[in-house]
């Protein structure tokens, strides 16, 4: 979280699995940041590699939008949304790698794995995955919710997928 060390807790978050190593792709990326605007204004950005398998970039259009609290997007337009979104689509290709789809689980089950939603619900009714099952939380939209998450890495039971699958929060340790 080091990349992100500047930026204030209110600002945007988006993250990406992928099937492999992000750190692949990561100086396009950052060179994607570095000329990212949206509707003619500067966006401030940086990109890291959370937990080894999260692509993190996060984003502020200036101190301005940092305090407009109701600018859920941090003053970046829809349109620079999709060009961030195209940016890390086209750097994941060149490096060889492809982005687990968004609404599929990534999870470890000795190796980290995807599934989708119903194969992960099966899963999980059949004692294969549980509440302490560590999964990939791509849920935070701020920095400032991943802080607090402390990661991207998470038991399911600490996360979305708690109430979404049914699971409860893991065991406290003793």
């Amino acid at each position: 979280m080091d990349d992100f060390a500047a930026f204030p807790d209110s600002a945007r978050l988006w993250l990406f699995a992928l099937d492999g190593d992000p750190e692949a792709l990561l100086a396009d990326v950052r060179a994607f940041c570095a000329s990212w605007a949206s509707h003619g204004r500067s966006v401030r950005a940086a990109a890291g590699v959370l937990d080894g398998r999260v692509l993190a970039v996060a984003a502020l259009i200036d101190a301005e939008a940092d305090r407009q609290v109701g600018d859920a997007n941090a003053g970046v337009s829809g349109c620079g949304i999709d060009a961030l979104q195209h940016a890390v689509e086209a750097a994941a290709a060149r490096s060889g790698l492809a982005l687990t789809p968004a609404l599929d689980v990534t999870f470890h089950d000795g190796a980290w794995r995807s599934a989708t939603r119903p194969a992960f619900r099966r899963l999980v009714r059949d004692g294969g995955a549980g509440s302490e099952t560590l999964v990939l939380d791509l849920a935070p939209a701020t920095l400032g919710a991943l802080r607090v998450a402390g990661g991207a890495v998470r038991p399911a039971g600490d996360s979305w997928h708690a109430l979404t699958f049914g699971l409860h929060p893991p065991a406290a340790a003793h």
